[in-house]
């Protein structure tokens, strides 16, 4: 399984000659493709010269017992009723995508079993301060996740965090509930979060220089959380090490993120200013929130770039249908199914019929989700809408691993594709700055 593309992906609908004159037509396809064809090359070129550190992660396994060490050692030998992920944008959501995995924050089932999972990514008082009263901070244990250190929500919730264990008397064991993830101290410059954490006694990971947080979830920033909570990211690397192996296949219609790259691109030539991903599972909601972070801030530059939107089937057929089939033709579709025939349970027959429907006898759940995720791709082509399918056989951490590598390389190919730097995010920082220039004058 180790050299398996854990995925079936198709652009078949989105063109012109199988949809209609509003599908993308061939010629735009041919030149993305060709386009992509040198970003491919320049890619793998980066890659050789080791410019690209975040593609030998994704498709290497040296670090994976670095990581299995620190995930036994953060939870120890003591019971360990919370986890704490402090950190926000990139430094959260690819680990909250593959958290779903273990069951977090998926939408109707409420809490997961202990230890209770809290990614603090976004930062408002309110909820904030409502989970402190309420965590045991003697049982939990906090992640502290900042690439370069000076994340201003990440360093406010570290500072409260040690307050309120010093209001608890547990300041002394701040070394043994806090563990940091950040990039190393560079010599002569202040690095806040260590500056805050090392001399409680507090140990940090290193994260790695070279790869930014929103490229980071198949490095120690997603993965320490996965293996904290008991998933196999060995079998997450192996997924993403099958997607990086392809790259090198040659024929860059083959390669799947060459494929999804060029249909981009195909999208961008012709005027399609809005990417819509429609997950059809629950557990794969925090997935769409990380890809709407990394194609955003990716790709979204000197004018450039695309509105990504992300969506969840079916409940989003009956929220955004609408507007997708009937509103304006600016939009390219991504529709990602799961093979959930014959799963969940099973509907009754004599309530079907008084119900009146009478076709949902001896039927399960999963075959009219299974349906719909189906009924809505040919909708989206009967009404000349572009779509792609990307089909799941099973949604597990080798499947997902793929996933995140097929969408971060789709991303990084479309930006090179389109003269763009995937890499830096230039009006991310000029907020940044002044939000905390704006609370040390106490405005706001």
């Amino acid at each position: 399984m180790s050299g398996t593309i854990a995925f079936q992906q198709s652009i078949d609908l989105a063109r012109a000659s199988r949809i209609g004159g509003n599908g993308l037509p061939d010629t735009a396809i041919d030149a993305a493709f060709a386009a992509v064809g040198t970003a491919l090359a320049r890619l793998n070129a980066a890659v050789e010269k080791g410019e690209l550190p975040l593609v030998d992660v994704a498709g290497g396994s040296d670090d994976l017992p670095a990581i299995h060490g620190a995930a036994t050692r953060f939870l120890g030998a003591s019971p360990v009723t919370d986890i704490v992920v402090l950190g926000t944008g990139g430094s959260s959501l690819g680990a909250q995508a593959l958290a779903q995995l273990a069951f977090y924050q998926v939408p109707g089932l409420g809490r997961r079993d202990e230890p209770r999972l809290h990614f603090f990514d976004n930062l408002d008082p309110v909820t904030f301060g409502i989970t402190l009263e309420r965590l045991p901070l003697d049982t939990t244990r906090v992640l502290a996740v900042s690439k370069s250190g000076g994340t201003g929500e990440t360093l406010i919730q570290a500072i409260t965090l040690l307050a309120k264990l010093d209001e608890a008397g547990l300041r002394d064991r701040a070394a043994s509930l806090i563990l940091g993830l950040s990039e190393p101290r560079k010599d002569g410059k202040a690095h806040p979060l260590r500056d805050l954490l090392e001399p409680e006694g507090v140990q940090f990971l290193d994260h790695h220089t070279g790869i930014g947080g929103r490229y980071s979830v198949l490095s120690n920033v997603g993965l320490l959380p996965a293996a904290i909570l008991g998933l196999d990211i060995d079998a997450i690397r192996a997924g993403a090490r099958a997607v990086v192996a392809s790259l090198k296949d040659g024929d860059v219609h083959a390669i799947q993120p060459a494929v999804g790259a060029a249909l981009n691109v195909a999208a961008h030539l012709e005027g399609k200013g809005i990417a819509v991903l429609m997950a059809y599972t629950d557990r794969l909601e925090r997935f769409a929130k990380w890809w709407i972070q990394l194609w955003a801030e990716s790709l979204g530059k000197k004018g450039l770039g695309s509105q990504p939107v992300g969506a969840l089937g079916p409940v989003d057929q009956h929220s955004q249908q609408q507007l997708y089939l009937d509103g304006p033709r600016d939009k390219l579709f991504t529709v990602i199914t799961l093979d959930v025939k014959g799963t969940g349970p099973l509907i009754d027959a004599e309530l079907a019929a008084r119900a009146g429907q009478a076709g949902f006898a001896g039927k399960h759940v999963g075959d009219f989700v299974a349906a719909q995720g189906l009924a809505m791709t040919d909708t989206f082509a009967a009404n000349g809408r572009p779509v792609r399918q990307i089909r799941l056989q099973r949604l597990d951490e080798y499947t997902l691993g793929a996933l995140l590598a097929q969408f971060m390389l789709e991303t990084i190919l479309t930006g090179f594709a389109l003269g763009i730097d995937p890499f830096d995010q230039p009006a991310v920082e000029e907020a940044k700055v002044l939000a905390k220039q704006y609370l040390a004058e106490g405005r706001g």
